[in-house]
């Protein structure tokens, strides 16, 4: 048997987070929704058994002391002999367990789900398809074709194992192994369901019905409980973990709760003051443009952001001003700008002190206004 640490790829002295990270990882590659290889099947169930061992404290601390934990005084009292005969004749201690179950937890899966900005503000509910495996209409879980059903196994009597004498120094113990007819499940299955092949379970696509909550952002993922795909045997299903991707928008960014757009204001408009009403996520917006604006200058709307994850209320949107500056000019206009210019006290264009260009000074405003 391959060391659990090794299938993982980290070392023994590795925290409970760098085994979680490293399962993570390879669930991700080797899951049979991303890689329906054979190869990678076995491997995905050779990683999570690792992982379920070394990821519970107690089951960690018994496989790291190895199967001869019992000497040294380590086992303590009668379970240390136990544990000897265990060492020596392969599992003396399992002659007191039943038949295992066929019917297993499925595994759970991870998608990727993109929405849009929109989406988010207020939160929205979306059907979206898997392709997982499902319960089998025909046998229903139970593994067997219609009007059949599983028989005991006649070499371990339905125990699941078996159980020989082996002579030693210590004298004759008695040892119990899993029945390789049954394969440890105490029943046999001689007429399969033709549908699923005697899983209980085939591959189907299905439609989930997703609610996707207000203020949501990428990176973050969904936890739905029991919609994974069905275990072996009608087991119960595993859970679907969504991982949300927000999509690009042309006008609106987010800054954690707060949306944030730029606003093209004409050098008169800029001058004048103006207002103006812009089309927002959630509806028309009026937007007051005072006199004298400056390129940079921010417009901010009191709760016309993203509504808050965990908690209430909304964030702000924060509209920058970009002043434009014509670059074409009729003779006309030109002649009322040189008229305006003037009549005003001239001022030749000196150095002032460094300031950074718009989009920075925005992103600036922007961040910390």
């Amino acid at each position: 048997m391959a060391d659990h640490y090794d299938v993982l790829g980290v070392d023994r002295q590795a925290t409970p987070d760098e085994i979680k990270k490293a399962y993570r990882k390879l669930a991700r590659e080797l899951h049979p929704d991303v890689n329906p290889s054979p190869e990678a099947s076995e491997r995905f169930k050779e990683v999570t058994h690792a992982y379920d061992v070394l990821s519970d404290p107690q089951q960690r601390q018994r496989y790291d002391l190895g199967p001869q934990q019992g000497f040294g005084g380590q086992g303590g009292g009668a379970g240390g002999f136990g544990d000897i005969f265990d060492a020596f004749f392969g599992g003396a201690q399992q002659q007191r367990q039943g038949p295992r179950s066929r019917r297993e937890r499925g595994q759970d899966a991870l998608l990727r789900l993109e929405v849009e900005l929109d989406d988010i503000v207020f939160g929205v509910q979306r059907d979206i398809e898997v392709d997982t495996a499902v319960l089998c209409d025909t046998c229903h879980g139970s593994c067997c074709a219609p009007g059949t059903s599983p028989q005991t196994c006649d070499i371990c009597g339905g125990s699941g194992q078996i159980q020989r004498t082996v002579r030693s120094l210590l004298g004759n113990v008695m040892t119990s192994s899993p029945c390789g007819t049954c394969r440890g499940y105490g029943t046999v299955i001689p007429n399969p369901c033709p549908t699923c092949q005697g899983q209980g379970r085939v591959r189907a696509r299905r439609t989930i019905p997703v609610d996707i909550p207000a203020g949501v952002d990428t990176g973050i993922r969904l936890q739905m409980p029991g919609q994974g795909e069905v275990g072996p045997a009608g087991g119960p299903n595993g859970d679907l973990y969504l991982e949300v991707k927000v999509k690009h928008h042309d006008v609106y960014s987010r800054n954690g709760d707060d949306l944030l757009a730029t606003l093209e204001v004409q050098m008169a408009d800029a001058i004048l003051g103006t207002t103006t009403t812009v089309k927002a996520l959630d509806g028309d917006i009026q937007v007051e443009v005072k006199p004298g604006t400056q390129s940079a200058d921010v417009v901010t709307i009191k709760d016309r952001g993203v509504t808050r994850l965990r908690g209430s209320g909304r964030g702000d949107l924060k509209i920058g001003i970009q002043v434009v500056t014509p670059t074409k000019l009729s003779h006309k206009e030109r002649e009322l700008i040189e008229k305006f210019a003037s009549g005003r006290k001239h001022e030749k264009p000196e150095l002032s002190q460094f300031q950074q260009g718009l989009f920075g000074k925005l992103r600036d405003r922007f961040l910390n206004f």
